[in-house]
């Protein structure tokens, strides 16, 4: 009987042709689908575990996204989502120029730690021109300059039981009648780790602008553009995702995005 073998990319174009057939749930029309007890977003709940363990076993835990040269870079950094949190507390850091920003690392890690901009700009860095893949359909390549996430965890030294970093920020999403909501996303400890996964203070030799996310915004550069929150308050390390949100790890994720926004 003749071996069948399975090439990676094939079968990850296919997945992911399977996937684009179920609906965002940004489209009103389907939102009773995505309720909590509708059996469509329970089916898409399991899709999303099964696509996540599947890239997970076919993608090395360090591959790194495609890097880009400098002359790729044709444009600014589009900006999309919130551009410019109006909360008490971000506007009295704009004024400031965030001279009084305070990154807080808390959680499940044995020091708790803050730290200012500049410290954070004095740490050693990472430089890397990568493309943002974005779920309404767009790319745009950019320049990112930060502190690579995995040197803050080894910092704060993470306890074993730890699972997930939560990002915390400083934007606000509506939910209509519900009000605005927090804006917060979160990964698992492989991609905190990744060499690619930075706390972003730059972008195209420039300090960050307001409009992409400033002062600091996280850069996952093998995951879609929803999953790197900006205008960042503070991460927190867990060993579960239940008390954050509705409990599916960020905002999109609670109204039926996937969590493991892979690509």
């Amino acid at each position: 009987m003749s071996r069948f073998i399975v090439n990676r990319r094939k079968f990850l174009t296919v997945a992911g042709v399977a996937a684009s057939t179920i609906p965002l749930s940004g489209c009103d029309a389907f939102d009773g689908f995505l309720s909590s007890q509708s059996p469509v977003r329970d089916f898409m709940a399991k899709a999303n575990s099964l696509t996540y363990r599947v890239q997970r076993m076919l993608i090395d835990a360090d591959a790194l996204a495609p890097e880009f040269s400098a002359s790729e870079v044709r444009q600014g950094q589009r900006p999309n989502g919130s551009t410019d949190p109006t909360g008490e507390d971000y506007l009295a850091l704009k004024e400031k120029t965030f001279a009084d920003y305070r990154l807080t690392v808390t959680g499940l890690v044995e020091k708790p730690l803050s730290f200012s901009l500049d410290e954070l700009r004095n740490m050693p860095a990472r430089t890397q021109i990568t493309r943002h893949d974005c779920v309404e359909g767009w790319s745009c390549i950019a320049k990112w300059t930060g502190v690579q996430l995995a040197k803050i965890l080894d910092e704060a030294k993470v306890k074993p039981e730890a699972r997930f970093v939560v990002f915390h920020c400083y934007d606000t999403m509506n939910l209509g009648l519900s009000g605005a909501v927090p804006y917060y996303e979160s990964i698992d400890l492989i991609d905190a780790r990744h060499p690619q996964t930075i706390l972003a203070y730059g972008c195209n030799d420039e300090a960050l602008r307001i409009a992409n996310g400033a002062p600091l915004r996280v850069r996952i550069e093998r995951q879609l553009g929803y999953k790197m929150a900006k205008y960042i308050k503070g991460i927190e390390l867990a060993s579960t995702l239940a008390p954050f949100g509705s409990g599916k790890g960020g905002f999109w994720e609670d109204l039926g995005y996937e969590w493991y926004g892979g690509i």
